[in-house]
């Protein structure tokens, strides 16, 4: 039975891979040896790591991208507070309830979600970061107090306020004798 000659080399000895790829075999197409030897080639200068600008850009962008993720659930919970019912059920309470507090444990605990993404450099821009991210908090928040308020619960009439109101005086009064 005939065998293929990259069997054989396979089969063989290792060293005879080794010895051909030492200085016979050219390298492939983009190979470059600078890479494997751990030194960075860039526009033909050679660098040793990133500057402390790429550093604090990068940072920054990684600081919007969190400060951004709140509004990718926001339509998914106007959705389901949308289709969860108008009625007062243990479902859209709870809903109701995930609705106000996981943003203000968000908005209490901004400072330990960004401290990460802080440098000197990037202050200014991580405030702006920062404050969109509240602010995106706070609209859950009002997609919350719409919920609340499709399902009765806050006292917008004034027969909610009506423990609060004192009674008017009595122009006439009449008795009854019999």
């Amino acid at each position: 039975m005939a065998t293929t000659s990259w069997l054989n080399l396979y089969n063989g000895s290792g060293s005879a891979l080794v010895k051909k790829s030492n200085g016979t075999v050219p390298d492939p197409a983009g190979f470059n040896k600078d890479i494997i030897l751990n030194t960075k080639i860039k526009h033909g200068k050679e660098i040793v790591g990133q500057t402390p600008e790429e550093r604090d850009t990068l940072k920054a962008k990684k600081a919007w991208e969190i400060a951004l993720s709140p509004s990718k659930s926001l339509p998914m919970n106007a959705i389901m507070s949308y289709f969860s019912g108008s009625s007062l059920q243990i479902f859209s309470l709870t809903m109701t309830f995930m609705l106000f507090s996981n943003p203000v444990k968000a908005i209490a605990s901004v400072s330990s979600t960004f401290a990460r993404y802080e440098s000197e450099g990037n202050s200014t821009r991580l405030l702006q970061a920062k404050l969109v991210f509240v602010a995106l908090q706070l609209a859950t928040i009002a997609v919350g107090v719409w919920k609340m308020g499709s399902m009765g619960v806050l006292p917008t009439e004034r027969s909610d306020w009506l423990a609060w109101e004192r009674a008017s005086p009595s122009l006439e009064n009449a008795v009854f004798i019999s």
